[in-house]
């Protein structure tokens, strides 16, 4: 049986919401990943917690930065219209 990643994927996860995006996709792919393993009996699931909680993490790391990206292009269409008239 392979051991859990839990702590890894829980810190992956907390920096993708601090501090990088692309750590946030990587905490909720290894997340998806990693609980189908636990769930197939293949993998520890003592870390499944801390691996559902950094999945979880990812998750919203990378919807926030989507939406930031949506929101500040939004904003510089705005702002390049209005200097246009």
């Amino acid at each position: 049986m392979k051991p859990h990643r839990g702590t890894l994927i829980l810190v992956l996860g907390i920096l993708g919401l601090i501090v990088c995006m692309p750590l946030g996709i990587a905490a909720w792919v290894m997340g998806s990943a990693d609980l189908k393993e636990m769930d197939a009996g293949t993998m520890d699931a003592s870390g499944r917690s801390m691996t559902q909680a950094g999945k979880i993490c990812g998750m919203i790391a990378t919807i926030l930065c989507v939406v930031a990206f949506i929101v500040g292009f939004m904003a510089a269409l705005v702002v390049g219209f209005a200097h246009r008239h």
